[in-house]
């Protein structure tokens, strides 16, 4: 199979840092989404009828007070203890970093975006382009000097991966449900129940059709989870944001839009925060300003951005165009 010919530069920018610091947490996540049921860390098992939490029974307790075992007091503090408090502080941590950092769970955790970039990835191999829905090819030459040559030959691994990952989302989810032990004996041994091979069966055939046709559109406009932190980034006009330093825009006359090719999410970063909504801080338009502005030896224009610095890229809009402080964009290892 041909393989792209590299170029690469002789530089490790601060954006280099922080993706492998991403890739590290993105690998370490996805693995954890597939291995969890397997060693109990959590999965509610159906033929129990109960949450698996590390390992432990998880119960309201509702029925040992059904049995006489507790009483109304202790009951009332089981479902607190074990239902809703546990609640509270997942939706107050998410809270929490959706306000300060916006969708940070979906650019550097969420096992789905994982697929999203892989297979973006593979895609632009085989079709020069990162999605099916996209009008124009992307440039062969990459920021970072690589250049990839486009060959139909990629579609294969492409299908492979399509349905290799919707195949694994379906056991995982599976292994959720029901003893871990189990479906994977079945499967080894060829010998999933009927309900077992249905499920595995359909749900592979939806996520398949989904991570081939509609795994960005999904993360943009179907994912409940990134809404909800959409919304909540979009409230605090201080929260970290990626910002252009206007001041600075010139050094974009020489470039080819490296910043909006390199966005899983087919955003453009030099717009305003209304328009990213659906930003997830990948950064990896950070990253390819960083490698157009190596020749030029100086710094992108592109950069994280929070507190009084993220105003601008927050406040500009319907005609307001609030200064920008030099001060935001100087160099200092942040991002």
């Amino acid at each position: 199979m041909p393989t792209s010919r590299h170029k690469p530069q002789a530089q490790t920018t601060q954006a280099n840092i922080t993706q492998a610091k991403r890739l590290a947490w993105r690998t370490g996540f996805f693995a954890l989404f597939v291995l969890a049921p397997v060693f109990d860390i959590l999965r509610l098992d159906l033929t129990l009828g109960h949450f698996i939490l590390f390992g432990h029974n998880w119960t309201l307790g509702i029925d040992a007070f059904s049995s006489g075992q507790t009483s109304p007091l202790q009951a009332g503090f089981d479902i607190f203890w074990r239902g809703f408090l546990p609640l509270i502080l997942i939706i107050g941590t998410g809270f929490y970093v959706s306000w300060r950092w916006g969708r940070l769970y979906c650019g550097w955790l969420c096992p789905h975006f994982s697929v999203v970039e892989s297979i973006n990835a593979l895609m632009r191999r085989a079709s020069g382009k990162p999605s099916l829905w996209e009008k124009k090819s992307l440039p062969e030459k990459r920021p970072d000097g690589a250049v990839i040559r486009t060959n139909k030959l990629w579609w294969i691994p492409t299908v492979v991966a399509v349905i290799g990952f919707a195949f694994l989302w379906a056991v995982a989810f599976l292994t959720y449900l029901l003893p871990p032990i189990e479906i994977y004996s079945n499967l080894w041994n060829l010998s999933l129940t009927d309900n077992q091979s249905r499920f595995i069966l359909v749900a592979t055939l939806l996520l398949s059709i989904e991570f081939a046709f509609a795994r960005h559109l999904f993360c943009r406009f179907g994912c409940a989870v990134g809404l909800f932190q959409s919304l909540i980034w979009m409230a605090n006009k201080k929260a970290m944001v990626v910002g252009f330093n206007r001041d600075r825009a010139h050094a974009c006359d020489d470039c080819d839009m490296a910043c909006e090719h390199a966005c899983p999410m087919r955003l453009k970063p030099r717009t305003i925060k209304r328009r990213m909504f659906t930003c997830t801080q990948c950064a990896q338009c950070v990253q390819a300003c960083e490698h157009t502005r190596v020749p030029h030896k100086d710094d992108g224009v592109l950069k994280w951005v929070d507190n009084s610095c993220a105003l601008p890229v927050s406040d500009m809009d319907f005609g307001r165009r609030p200064k920008i402080d030099k001060r935001c964009f100087e160099s200092d290892g942040d991002t």
